[in-house]
Order: structure tokens, then C-alpha cells, then sequence
């Protein structure tokens, strides 16, 4: 049967050839061959059309780029992907992954950014073994890959007295199930034919499946939703409750959010559709995006709904050009308009609008929580989502020996880092003692930069990659760490993210600092995006060598830690460069150097001191002074009081006008005189360090009077002599 398929306007016509992808998935005979046929061959890899196959399967054809000989065949290697929606891992099913990845793969498991776990290093000969393994330990990678709806997510904290978390839970597993292949093949390929079964389905989700939406389904086909084409590209949903982003909901294809009614229970979903982050280098037609509102649906509608809105994708989208097969460039090219209204023709009624939020705040879990049943639940951050035992981490060991001495189950998240659930109190101790034993931090111990950072596995297994990310991150954030440290900004921090190449598997276009693999040791720079991943980031540098990210980052940073001794309330990193704005930014970097042989620190002081009249502003704003973690200064002139430096109003997307550094290219010590860029000579300027308390008091007196912080400081340093000398 040939199904017939609708592309976008803005993209294809009806003349036009399908991609060669979609033929494979046609002759496929429903994802089985000829991936059977060649499994029963004796060769090291699958072709390219059981490789595309494959994927669906929950599988991807890798080889290891630093194993490659000359004049000899490829080093090939499987990497094999859990579907396991909300990221529920049964305790048996985690000791078997383990234990696979000893006997068959490169003795590491992965966290996804999808909550699922990776396997890495599987040969062709032992993959069938090790799905096997898998099925009949409560897993299953059917869908994990392909042109398919992916791993369903959910926010991982097992909170048993919220129902909103509940809904999450029941309905990310069920949504899973609806959308999850139905031709047998994978049973037939893996199991000879056995049919595991891990859990009864939803008898409603049975229904709804076979229930036909004008035109959601097909009649008679062993694939009712998706037909013998499946979908143009990767689907992604996820869901969650109102304020949790822990999800970055608003990068999925189909985001869903429970409303619960006044009464506590479930009365819908909003609907969020067309987010999406990946993207090619140089094809300006391709871009990430955010989600966009849709509307509200009831709680009975939700299955019809989500399958309204996959078969508008499977009928509409692109399916000529596979960069362009997203289901966001459809709702781009439409509008939100014209997408709701076809998705409302399919499901035979229309959205009800879109119900209020409150805002969104990213999650983590990490550390103990009460679960609400009188159990525990404990968050243990995972760098990079690898778990591995290398030196005194041995992270691979203490998850074995609390979920073999406990039979804990785990939830993954999407910040590759694993919760275990279930514990009683007083297991609460012996589990410490464990993750102690073996080197892992508690996660007030971690760096913040650290903790909140992901990057994707990148080089050398992914085909993809074009540079590196999993191995190249800690080296970055170490670098940045220091820098901060050096420009006086020992506690801060903020979401940095890292991808070997622009696919964005570890969204790095949410991140407040991406970066995205241009080149070997060469990256696309990312600004501006919120610690919540509510906002895109955008290209604030095309190319970056690596070896320059200090030259890069230190004005940033200084620019920065300038506006916020200005602000009473704290900013992060990434709000900062979305409110000033990349041409500020620039125009800030552009003017700043750093003075031979001066500290960092030396250069934050001189951009904050007074140097000449010609730079005064009109503001009314104060000198800006350079800060360290435990004192502030004030700049105290004699014979002028003029402000330069000064950072405009907090909104008005200027930057400071870096001032000239004096001649002689010395920093300006506290006690320095000298002339100014044009020789004309300035008024001594003189350093007082006070406390960062004392500061800020003498800020809010400056303002609260309309005075100059330096005209108060003078008058309560004169009047503090003056009582010395009538005390003598």
C-alpha cells in the first residue's frame, strides 16, 4: 500500500521526490527488513538501509574514529538506547544494563538527555543477546531511535502525595504505549516472535488507538497510527506540571501540562507544539524553536489529541528534505493558526484556550527528599550522565551495590543524573556510607557550573560529531571557573551546555553559554538564554577557537559584574546578555583591553574609576566599583566628583563606555596620579575598600538622597575627622 502525504508549501511540491529514507521505510514490510535478513549474516555491520532501519529498533551503527586504521575496515560498534518513559528503571532491569555493559560494551552506561540509559561498544554478533537481555528484564528499546515518537518525558521526582506528578507518570507511560510500533517486527527480530510482556496496557489506550479521528488512523494496517511511511522525522513529547521545567518543555515537539481543577483532580492538558533545537550549520532555513501555545484539552479528549497531532505531522510534513521534516518548520510555515485548525479537523472538536501559568523554574532533585509515603528519595548528580568507575569515582560500583543490597528502583532525568526511590530511613545512613566510600560528592559539594552543565557524547563514537563535548566540557568549565574566580566572581554561575555538533542533543540553544561544535576545537557561541530554559539563546560568535575562550569571556564577564553592583535584585549570566543585548555585548569587547601585566581584577578596577570629564554621563549613575567576594570600593577624587564609567539605566541596553587607561599602560594603582589619553591632567584619584554590606547601605542612601556615593562617603569621612579632633 502507498500512502499519500502532504509536504510543506514553503519547502516542496507535490512533483518533487521523496527523500530515500522514506522508500526504505516503505519497502521495510513494517521495520523488518531487510535489517532481519542481514542480522543472520556473519559481518561486523548493516548496510545503509538496515542501518535506517535499525534505528527504529532503539539502535544506532557507530565506529570508533580513534580506532580507524588505514586500509582496514571501520571500527564498527552498536550503541543501543532504553525506551523508558518518565525514565522508570526497575531495579532488575538496571542490573542487567550493568552487567551487559561489562560482558558486551565498553564497561560505561550513559544517561540520555531523554531519560534513557546508553549502551556504547555493542558488537553486531551480541546485539540481539543483549536486547533480549533487556526485553525479559522489564525494558524494552522498541522506538528509543527513528522516525518515531521518542522516549516519552517526564519530570523524574516520585512524589506519591501530588497528584499532579502522578498524572504526569501514568499518562507519560500510557501516551508511550499509544504511539509505540504495532507491526511485531521487533518482537520477531529479537525474541523470535516472543512477545515479553513488562505491564498490562491501558485498556484505553487500546481503544483509542484503533479509534479513528477523521483520518487519524489507518484501516486494516498492522500499524494503525503510523501506516508503512511512519513519521517524516523524530517526534518528541513531554510532560509535566505547571512550573516544573525540569523537562525543558518548551524544546519538545508536544508538550503537555496537567491542570488539575479546583477539587485536586485532573480536569486536562495544555497544549504546547513545534519546539525543536536542531539545526545545520550554514542552512539559514534550518533554526531552533520554541514551542508555541495551542490550547486546552479535557482529560478524556488527550489521547485523540496527541494522535490529531502526530497524524498532522505525518500527512503534512516534509518529507523531501529531511532537515526540514520537523514538525516545527510545519507550524513555521503555517502559523499556529492554520496548524490548530487542521489539528482540530482531525480530532473532531476545537482547543479550548489555553489555561494560565505559573512560571516555569528548572528542577533538579538532586539530595534527599521526602517522597510523601514516609520514604525517601535521594538525587545523585552524574556528570555527563557517564556512569563509570575511573580512580576514586566510582560511581558504576555504588549504584550496583545500593540497588542489589536494597532492590531500589531508579528514575532517570533529563539532566542525566539518576534518583533512587523508595528508600526507607533507615537505609537512609548505609546508602550515604556507600556514596561515600566511592567518591561521590554530595551535590552541595559539586560546582554549580558543574551541576547544571550537560554536554552530548560527541567524539569518537558519534558520526555526527565534528568536535568534542563529553570530553572537552570539563576542561571549559574549569577554565571558566577560574576566569570567574579571577574577575572577582567566585560564586557565580550559570547553564553551560556543549554539543559536538548543531543536532543540540544536549540543548545548547536553552543555555545560558552554549556551545556548539563548528570544527575540530572550535565552537559556535550561544548567549542569552534564561536559567529556566524558557528563552532561545542566540549565535553571539560564529567560530571560536578554543584556545581563545579567556580573551572571549573575560570583557563578558567584567561587563557584567559591573551592571550587577548597580541592580538590588541579582541577575543571572544569561538575562544579562538577553537585556543588554549582542550589540552592546560587542561594543563592550571591542573597547576593553587588559593592561600588560595586570591582574584581571586590576583591569575590573580601572573600567570602574573615574580617568576624565570626557566620559562623563548624564545619567546620574555612579562609578562603577570594582568588587571582590568580601569588599567593595569607592573611588574618592579630590578637586572633581565626576561619575565616569558609569553603566546607563538598567534597561536601556548601553553599555558602559570603557574609559582610556592612562598612559605609561600601568593599571592605575590606589594611590596613583597621572594624565589622561589626551595628556591633559586629572585630578588624583584614590581607592577606600569597605565591605560589601557598607557598600550597598551607602548605594541605597546615595539613591534614596540623589547624591553621589562619593560626595557621602566625603562628607561622612569629614565629619568622622572633624569628631577626632574635637575629641583631642
Amino acid at each position: 500500500m502507498v500512502q499519500s502525504f502532504t509536504t510543506t508549501s514553503s519547502t516542496t511540491d507535490s512533483s518533487q521526490k521523496v527523500s530515500k529514507v522514506e522508500g526504505i521505510k516503505e519497502r521495510s514490510n513494517y521495520l523488518r527488513e531487510p535489517l532481519a535478513s542481514e542480522l543472520l549474516e556473519d559481518t561486523t555491520h548493516f548496510s545503509h538501509d538496515a542501518y535506517q532501519i535499525l534505528k527504529f529498533h532503539g539502535s544506532y551503527q557507530q565506529d570508533n574514529r580513534e580506532n580507524r586504521v588505514k586500509g582496514q575496515e571501520k571500527d564498527y560498534q552498536m550503541m543501543l538506547r532504553t525506551r523508558s518513559p518518565g525514565g522508570f528503571i526497575p531495579p532488575q532491569l538496571y542490573l542487567t544494563l550493568e552487567r551487559l555493559s561489562e560482558n558486551y560494551g565498553n564497561h560505561t552506561l550513559r544517561v540520555t538527555t531523554r531519560q534513557g540509559f546508553q549502551m556504547h561498544g555493542i558488537l553486531k554478533k551480541n546485539l540481539k543477546t543483549a536486547i533480549q537481555e533487556i526485553v525479559n528484564n522489564m525494558g524494552s528499546t522498541l522506538g528509543a531511535c527513528g522516525d518515531i515518537n521518542r522516549n516519552v518525558m517526564a519530570p523524574p521526582a516520585p512524589f506519591t502525595n501530588r497528584v499532579d506528578y502522578d498524572c504526569v507518570r501514568r499518562y507519560a507511560n500510557d501516551i508511550a504505549d499509544l504511539l509505540t510500533p504495532q507491526s511485531g517486527a521487533y518482537y520477531e527480530i529479537w525474541l523470535d516472535g516472543e512477545k515479553a510482556i513488562s505491564g498490562e496496557e491501558n485498556p484505553e489506550v487500546k481503544e483509542a488507538r484503533q479509534r479513528n479521528g477523521n483520518g487519524t488512523i489507518f484501516h486494516d494496517s498492522p500499524d494503525p497510527i503510523y501506516g508503512t511511511l511512519f513519521l517524516p522525522r523524530k517526534f518528541k513529547i513531554a510532560i509535566t506540571v505547571p512550573g516544573d521545567n525540569s523537562v525543558d518543555i518548551y524544546s519538545q515537539d508536544l508538550g503537555l501540562i496537567v491542570i488539575l481543577n479546583e477539587a485536586g483532580q485532573l480536569e486536562g492538558f495544555n497544549v504546547l507544539a513545534g519546539g525543536g533545537l536542531g539545526r545545520t550549520h550554514n542552512k539559514e532555513e534550518t533554526f531552533p524553536r520554541l514551542a508555541d501555545p495551542i490550547g486546552f484539552v479535557r482529560k478524556d479528549d488527550i489521547y485523540d489529541a496527541v494522535k490529531a497531532i502526530v497524524a498532522t505531522q505525518r500527512d503534512y510534513g516534509n518529507r523531501v528534505e529531511r532537515r526540514l521534516s520537523r514538525m516545527k518548520y510545519l507550524i513555521e510555515d503555517w502559523g499556529v493558526e492554520k496548524f490548530r485548525e487542521t489539528v482540530e479537523g482531525y480530532l473532531g472538536k476545537k482547543f479550548e484556550p489555553f489555561r494560565p501559568l505559573p512560571e516555569f523554574k528548572y528542577l533538579d532533585f538532586l539530595g534527599w527528599h521526602d517522597q510523601g509515603d514516609g520514604k525517601l528519595f535521594y538525587g545523585i548528580s552524574v556528570e555527563n550522565g557517564r556512569i563509570h568507575d575511573r580512580g576514586s569515582l566510582q560511581l558504576k560500583t555504588a549504584l550496583r551495590r545500593i540497588v542489589e543490597a536494597f532492590n531500589l528502583p531508579m528514575l532517570l532525568t533529563p539532566h542525566q543524573n539518576v534518583l533512587l526511590y523508595d528508600i526507607a530511613p533507615a537505609q537512609q545512613r548505609e546508602i550515604e556510607q556507600i556514596l561515600q566510600e566511592c567518591g561521590i560528592k554530595r551535590e552541595t559539594d559539586i560546582d554549580p557550573l558543574v551541576r547544571y552543565s550537560m554536554a552530548c557524547p560527541a567524539l569518537p563514537t558519534c558520526g555526527l560529531a565534528i568536535a568534542e563535548a563529553e570530553r572537552g566540557i570539563p576542561g571549559v568549565l574549569a577554565r571558566i571557573r577560574a576566569l570567574l574566580n579571577q574577575v572577582g566572581l567566585p560564586e557565580e554561575h550559570f547553564v553551560v551546555r556543549m554539543t559536538g555538533c548543531p543536532n543540540g542533543c544536549a540543548r545548547p540553544y536553552l543555555a545560558e553559554l552554549g556551545f556548539v561544535g563548528r570544527s575540530p576545537d572550535s565552537y559556535q557561541i550561544w548567549l542569552g538564554g534564561d536559567p529556566n530554559q524558557t528563552r532561545l539563546a542566540q549565535t553571539y560568535i560564529e567560530s571560536l577557537a578554543i584556545e581563545n575562550l579567556e580573551a572571549t569571556l573575560e570583557p563578558l564577564f567584567v561587563y557584567f559584574k559591573q551592571e550587577q553592583l548597580h541592580r538590588v535584585e541579582p541577575e543571572s549570566f544569561g538575562d544579562f546578555c538577553h537585556r543588554v543585548g549582542f550589540e552592546a555585548l560587542r561594543r563592550f569587547a571591542a573597547t576593553y583591553s587588559a593592561t600588560p601585566n595586570a591582574s584581571i581584577q586590576e583591569m575590573v578596577n580601572q573600567f570602574s574609576s573615574p580617568v576624565n570629564s570626557e566620559n562623563v554621563t548624564t545619567s546620574g549613575a555612579e562609578p562603577i566599583a570594582a568588587a571582590t567576594s568580601s569588599e567593595s570600593s569607592v573611588s574618592v577624587t579630590s578637586g572633581s566628583d565626576s561619575p565616569t564609567g558609569a553603566t546607563p539605566a538598567a534597561d536601556s541596553g548601553v553599555p558602559p563606555t570603557p574609559p582610556t587607561p592612562p598612559s605609561g599602560g600601568g593599571g592605575g594603582g590606589d594611590d596613583s596620579e597621572g594624565e589622561d589619553a589626551s595628556g591633559s591632567s586629572r585630578p588624583p584619584r584614590r581607592r577606600i575598600n569597605v565591605s560589601n554590606e557598607i557598600y550597598l547601605q551607602l548605594k541605597t542612601e546615595a539613591e534614596r538622597q540623589g547624591k553621589p556615593m562619593s560626595q557621602l562617603a566625603g562628607d561622612a569621612i569629614d565629619a568622622f575627622l572633624k569628631s577626632l579632633t574635637e575629641q583631642a
